[in-house]
């Protein structure tokens, strides 16, 4: 790949940058920009799901079947039934988002019809309060009693062996770690896709921090319209629906607590969502929930398949990693299985799709996610005893190596021989430098330098351009974009190494040491990782925030002292990239990411209770007693990547 985007100095560059600025200007906040298309021949999508690849078997299906809870909650599922004499295993699908759509569209799975057809009983369930299911909905709070009662119901329906696999995406991929955590006996394995590990940190919150441009659009326009129409409100469910089409009006409103779309003075709306919002921290209301503290409780082999710029990639690899040190069983521990592809929530990267970022559609066919013929060989190994190496008895991480577009292969998290190196922010601490330009450097300050500073102002937040929210490039701060117009901010700083000497891979975690002071008694600072081409084009790798107020833990927030330097540890979201030679890396710091982000307000006060806002001079240290740093995973050259998916080892 000659460059990262279309370069500092090209038109095209032009274009997606004035895009960004009128976004801005106009107050669009809540979409990601667009990028010009003029440079590519149009596409037309192909048909989805595939007609192809069909099993043997006969199917019928039978429509809203019953199952009751332990508490006497009566849910609905489709139930597709394979013609055969044999005895056959379930796949369960458990879903808040309608169990006729069974997450089929945009281009993720084929139809539960194309499943059962290689002779599996197809459970697809609509979960409480959802759809044609009985019971009040409430976000997390069910799923693990419901679906331990599911699988156990769905394991004693007639004709199958006792064997229940789990799959879906995103929340479906909650309902079935949430099952998972509860231990249903019959449960065999699970195949997760695009989910976390905690509902608190890297779902709702991240660094402390409100992830605002998925959470609000998401409670609005999915759960709680659809909540409103299973209980009958229309009215609450259209308006929900009318908001929700002016989401960046919306995503200005403050204070949370008080919003409007969400009737916070109806409790039988959304008394969930408000819940979020008094819950700040990662208090008991969330740990009640959490994956990542119940492993131990999961005793199941797991299929967990992630994108780099996901809304839950990092989740996701703790799921995996957690699991390989912590789940229930040896074979629990032995049997995980974690794919990352070049994808973001929705459509797994299918480049004809038009559904992704232009820069992360460009891996082509390579990038399309494999996830239908992998889970079925992975439940074809674990429900029905085929020996076909989806798995060999150890853990498997199938990685896709941007930048070299090639898929890879290794047996742990983060990458065997993995060298973590150290890259220190230098700098003149001029304010006359266009982006406060600084340097990234492997040698540790020695002597004085002067620090950097900027001023943050709430009220004129730094645009997000892509990142790993939530739920679509066209409508959410999601994949790599050009950077040229954000890094043009005062209020932005730019740290970037000298050019690559060699073909150099980025892959695994990422963090930033980072030295601060604030004028504030609780702020933002946020983290970016960019790659920057020979030309000037940059391409966001991906990115990390943290509320200060969040030092020392996400549990008890406490203010800090105004000017006083602190030591902050910023996570940069993991990421794989190929920086070629020639190339180099560079760390934006800010103080603001908007609207992936809400705006930290700068004054202490309770989150999402108030709309007061100030301004705050944020100083940025990189000296002999202050060395701030960006810690990079560089993977030793090794074997070079495969074209195409491995789908098996």
């Amino acid at each position: 790949m000659a460059r990262i985007g279309m370069g500092r100095s090209g038109v095209g560059r032009m274009v997606a940058g004035l895009a960004v600025l009128a976004s801005v200007l106009s107050g669009c906040a809540g979409s990601t920009p667009p990028v010009p298309q003029g440079s590519q021949a149009p596409v037309t999508p192909a048909a989805w799901p595939p007609a192809g690849g069909r099993g043997p078997c006969a199917v019928s299906k039978q429509e809203n079947v019953p199952a009751a809870m332990r508490d006497g909650v009566v849910l609905k599922a489709d139930v597709y039934r394979p013609q055969t004499g044999d005895k056959v295993p379930v796949i369960l699908m458990r879903t808040q988002y309608g169990k006729a759509a069974a997450q089929i569209q945009p281009y993720r799975y084929q139809s539960p019809d194309w499943f059962a057809s290689h002779c599996y009983l197809v459970v697809v369930q609509d979960i409480r309060g959802q759809g044609a299911s009985g019971g009040t909905f409430a976000e997390f709070a069910n799923d693990g009693a419901d679906g331990y009662d599911t699988v156990e119901w769905a394991a004693a329906l007639p004709g199958t062996n006792g064997k229940v696999g789990m799959y879906g995406s995103s929340y479906v991929g909650a309902t079935q770690w949430l099952a998972a955590t509860a231990t249903p006996p019959h449960l065999t394995t699970i195949v997760p896709a695009n989910t976390s590990s905690d509902y608190y940190d890297g779902w709702t919150y991240d660094g402390g921090e409100f992830r605002l441009a998925f959470v609000e659009p998401w409670a609005m326009g999915t759960i709680g319209a659809s909540a409103a129409t299973n209980r009958g409100d229309t009215a609450t469910a259209k308006q929900l629906e009318a908001d929700t089409a002016q989401a960046t009006r919306w995503l200005n409103y403050r204070p949370y607590q008080q919003f409007p779309p969400m009737h916070p003075g109806d409790p039988a709306v959304a008394p969930w969502y408000f819940d979020w919002i008094r819950h700040s921290a990662r208090d008991d209301y969330w740990k009640q929930w959490s994956i990542r503290d119940r492993y131990a409780n999961v005793h199941v082999p797991v299929l967990d398949i992630e994108g780099w710029y996901d809304a839950f990639l990092a989740g996701g690899i703790e799921n995996f990693t957690g699991m390989v040190q912590h789940g229930g069983t040896p074979e629990a521990r032995a049997d995980q299985r974690l794919v990352i592809g070049p994808w973001d929530h929705i459509g797994w990267g299918r480049a004809d799709t038009g559904l992704s970022t232009p820069l992360l559609a460009s891996a082509g066919a390579a990038g399309d996610s494999p996830v239908n013929d992998l889970m079925l060989k992975w439940f074809d190994h674990f429900l029905k005893g085929v020996d076909n190496k989806v798995a060999t008895g150890k853990p498997v991480v199938d990685y896709f190596l941007r930048g070299s577009n090639t898929w890879k292969t290794a047996d742990a998290w983060p990458l065997p021989g993995t060298r973590s190196t150290s890259y220190y922010l230098s700098g003149s601490g001029s304010p006359a430098v266009m982006g406060r330009a600084g340097a990234l450097t492997t040698t540790a300050p020695t002597a004085p330098q002067p620090p950097d500073t900027y001023y943050y102002d709430p009220q004129n937040p730094v645009p997000s351009a892509g990142g790993h929210s939530c739920c679509a490039s066209a409508s959410g701060p999601q994949g790599p974009y050009d950077q040229g117009v954000v890094e043009q901010r005062s209020d932005v700083l730019t740290y970037t190494t000298a050019a690559m000497a060699a073909d150099t891979e980025v892959t695994g975690p990422i963090s930033v040491t980072l030295w601060a002071a604030s004028t504030a008694i609780d702020t933002d600072f946020t983290a970016k990782l960019v790659a920057v081409a020979p030309d000037g084009g940059t391409e966001n790798l991906n990115n990390g925030i943290l509320r200060t107020a969040f030092r020392d833990g996400l549990e008890r927030p406490t203010p800090i002292e105004p000017n006083r330097p602190y030591q902050y540890t910023i996570r940069i979201w993991p990421t794989s990239y190929l920086v070629k030679a020639g190339y180099r890396l560079r760390l934006e710091i800010s103080s603001s990411d908007f609207p992936q982000y809400a705006p930290n307000p700068n004054t202490g006060e309770p989150f999402g209770q108030s709309a007061n806002v100030l301004g705050a001079t944020q100083t940025i240290l990189h000296d002999a007693d202050h060395p701030s740093a960006i810690v990079l995973p560089i993977v030793p050259a090794g074997p070079g990547g495969d074209d195409d998916f491995p789908l098996a080892h």
